[in-house]
């Protein structure tokens, strides 16, 4: 591996312009990240399939979601910090290789343990491989110009890539078999693996000798996994019971005591500049607030979709596609622009607060409304509010952070995306289920009344979704630094003026 010589920028900008592999490093970065995106929601789509065919509960089916969740999620940051010890080309590897021989192993289930089983090895490796992307991407793209060209594009992905998940589960399930949910990520991680190979640089000596901090590895990890656990559960036996609140409880110590550990030791497992700059700790709150207000468009809307206008699961799919392209549009064309002129602060504010927007307009959905009419324009302004929210999030959680770091700062973005999923998950989830119940008081469960109940229960999620979403406007606006993100990540020159650094890959 390389050593880095500080270099003025513009050296480097003229390197990177030079170099037309970036493109292509772009895409394999993209496409990893595209695989652990898509299989949040694309086994979701599979779940009624997968459970008739293999004949378990519809109380142990949460375990195919929830086991996914609680490896990947507790496991990320330590994921993280493996990928800035032992070389981050290294750690994409061993993830793509491992995730997709999980997937194979799930697509071949033959009962619910081995099903669940690979749910969480696909968990355990997606956490390797996540902040390995990202802190590849960060790392490759320093000069201003091509970074806000190359985030806004993993923007639109880490935003779309739940909408696509919705569609792709829908045809593969109807055309093919729910076991095709999970051998599609074979096709993917081969694709990705031969473009690793031949595009990422090799590792010609150690990244690091540092110890890994296992007092915070251990209390991190079994923080999260609380959190996690106690979130997951309160969408299905409430707030107030025990196995809701005990985990929650615990998970909160551990997290505390995490903290105090990371203050005190030698090598954290993750440093608390990284977290305490406000611009990186805004956008990771913020990247928190949106994956809790999307999870009220993908889960709810998916519903009204299904059971209000009879759509099937691939028609489901199909009617995401405008959010898909306007959140696209939006991050690609618009999102450079915008981060070159007005800084992140701006940026995410304005975002939160159209995307809110259009969770409010979802929120008017009555049993008369029509896919046109209603569903069709709350989506292209959520789309658009997300994909002005997700590019300058992303880039400006990761900018600054010295080379060492890239890993556990990238690792932090998917760790209060999955945080904030399983918060909005699970507050959503009790808001639309107390709707419902609410709505049902004193009235005779007709046919007409369940529907209307239902309907209920979709509307507040959204008006949810779209209180999460506003409340995401005034941290960004509160807590973010104003102006424009610096040319390059400061730590790198920083970083390069105390002591040698290490190059990306």
């Amino acid at each position: 591996m390389a050593i880095l010589n500080t270099a003025p920028a513009q050296h480097a900008s003229a390197r990177e312009k030079r170099e037309p592999r970036k493109g292509a490093i772009l895409f394999v970065l993209i496409l990893a990240q595209l695989m652990i995106v898509l299989d949040v929601t694309v086994v979701n789509i599979a779940l009624p399939s997968a459970q008739k065919a293999l004949g378990f509960s519809t109380a142990n089916r949460q375990w195919v979601v929830t086991g996914y969740s609680l490896a990947f999620g507790s496991l990320l940051l330590l994921g993280g910090k493996l990928s800035d010890l032992f070389g981050r080309r290294n750690t994409l590897m061993i993830g793509l290789v491992g995730f997709a021989i999980a997937s194979a192993v799930g697509g071949a289930a033959n009962g619910l343990a081995m099903l669940i089983i690979a749910r969480v090895a696909q968990g355990a490796f997606g956490a390797l491989l996540a902040p390995s992307v990202l802190s590849l991407l960060t790392t490759t793209f320093t000069d201003p110009e091509s970074r806000a060209k190359a985030f806004s594009i993993f923007g639109a992905v880490a935003g779309a890539g739940g909408a696509v998940g919705l569609l792709l589960g829908g045809v593969l399930t109807e055309y093919l078999s729910w076991r095709w949910c999970l051998y599609i990520n074979l096709i993917m991680a081969v694709v990705t693996v031969i473009g690793a190979i031949l595009l990422l640089p090799r590792q010609s000596q150690a990244v690091s000798r540092q110890r890994i901090d296992l007092p915070g590895s251990i209390c991190v990890t079994l923080g999260l996994v609380g959190i996690v656990y106690g979130l997951g559960h309160a969408e299905s036996g409430g707030w107030s019971s025990l196995a809701t609140v005990l985990p929650l409880i615990f998970g909160a110590l551990l997290i505390v005591a995490f903290g105090v550990i990371e203050n005190r030791v030698t090598n954290p497992l993750l440093p608390l500049r990284v977290v305490l700059d406000r611009t990186r700790g805004g956008s990771y709150l913020i990247i928190g607030f949106a994956g809790a207000g999307m999870f009220a468009v993908f889960l709810f809307l998916t519903y009204f979709m299904s059971q209000i206008l009879g759509y099937s699961p691939v028609m489901s799919g199909v009617g995401f596609m405008p959010m898909i392209i306007s959140l696209t549009l939006v991050t690609v064309t618009l999102g450079p622009w915008l981060l070159a002129r007005v800084g992140p602060r701006s940026m995410m504010t304005a975002g939160a607060l159209v995307a809110a927007s259009g969770m409010f307009y979802l929120g008017l959905l009555s049993l008369g409304s029509s896919y046109w009419g209603g569903v069709l324009p709350g989506l292209v302004i959520v789309g658009a509010g997300m994909g002005v929210v997700f590019a300058p999030a992303i880039n400006a959680s990761t900018a600054g952070v010295l080379l060492e770091d890239a890993g556990v700062a990238s690792a932090m973005v998917n760790v209060g995306q999955q945080i904030g999923g399983s918060i909005g998950t699970a507050l959503v989830s009790t808001l639309s289920a107390s709707a419902a119940t609410s709505y049902l008081v004193g009235k005779l469960p007709t046919a007409a009344v369940q529907a209307e109940a239902g309907l209920h229960a979709y509307t507040a999620a959204f008006n949810a979704g779209g209180f999460i979403f506003l409340v995401g406007a005034v941290v960004a606006a509160l807590l973010l630094k104003g102006g424009k993100l610096g040319s390059s990540p400061k730590g790198v020159a920083a970083g390069a003026h105390r002591r040698r650094l290490i190059s990306p890959s």
